[in-house]
């Protein structure tokens, strides 16, 4: 036993504090892998991986060489096989991380000022209650850090400035452009018409047309906020980051949009301000 417990003594005296970051960052890596796919098909494909390697294992130790043989063969392509049956997995954590706060450190410009934004929040909380008592179907797209060229270039470019009256009119029905999503960045509507990716979420209400899964598919591959109008029961709602937000009217639609668009994080609003004093002090 205490030879053991030397042997065990020596062993951790000879580990370094970088072993211990190493094992850190790999739970860390393995914890949001499993976040990431636990709720998704992968899950199951995970399952089936795993049982084939202990198939594998057992098999050599039972000596079944044919088995081992083919499964053996099966693994040397496994790699690749991963990755085209986790494509959709791998893309959305890809573009998770690339929306982390680091990545943001270098984003200086600020677009619109806050009396710009807050207008621009008016317009579309008008536009989504007038939109709701008619129960017109709307899908209003709101660009934020996640640039959305993939998205915009799908619809019909529009450059204009934002109001109620302009959104209402794209989303009478059974005009050319009603059956999209507009995507609004900053002031200006860009673009209208546009396709959406639909969410893969099979949990979902059924109730949710295409509209709001449109709208949530969009929310989980970017940072935009979505503001959404039931056709079937005008109910307007926001989706973001994979979560739907129901049953806002327009004084709660422009709170949330506030929040979600104007208001930023003390941090943030530090940096910001620190900036625009080293500008000013350079002019």
């Amino acid at each position: 036993m205490d030879a053991f417990m030397d042997g065990v003594i020596k062993y951790i005296q000879l580990l370094r504090i970088t072993d211990f970051i190493d094992v850190v960052i790999v739970a860390v890596i393995f914890y949001y892998l499993i976040n990431l796919i636990r709720e998704t098909r992968a899950m199951q494909l995970v399952k089936g991986i795993i049982f084939l390697f202990a198939v594998f294992f057992l098999s050599q130790r039972l000596n079944l060489n044919a088995l081992n043989y083919i499964l053996g063969g099966a693994m040397q392509i496994g790699a690749f096989a991963i990755i085209v049956l986790f494509q959709p997995e791998l893309r959305s954590l890809l573009e998770r991380m690339g929306r982390f706060k680091v990545g943001k450190i270098i984003d200086f410009a600020v677009d619109n000022s806050e009396e710009e934004l807050a207008r621009t929040i008016e317009s579309i909380s008008l536009a989504a209650e007038n939109l709701s008592l008619t129960k017109t179907g709307a899908l209003i797209v709101i660009e934020r850090s996640t640039r959305l060229g993939e998205f915009i270039s799908t619809g019909t470019m529009l450059e204009a400035n934002v109001s109620s009256g302009l959104l209402e009119n794209i989303f009478v029905p059974n005009t050319p452009l009603h059956d999209g999503a507009v995507i609004i960045r900053g002031s200006k509507i860009i673009t209208a018409g546009c396709l959406l990716p639909l969410t893969a979420n099979n949990n979902l209400s059924r109730d949710l047309g295409t509209r709001h899964r449109a709208a949530i598919g969009l929310s989980e591959v970017t940072d935009a906020v979505i503001v959404v109008v039931s056709e079937e029961t005008g109910k307007i709602s926001i989706a973001l980051n994979g979560s739907l937000t129901r049953n806002l009217n327009r004084d709660s639609l422009g709170k949330a949009l506030k929040k979600l668009i104007i208001q930023k994080p003390e941090t943030q609003q530090k940096k910001i301000d620190k900036i625009k004093f080293w500008k000013t002090k350079a002019q």
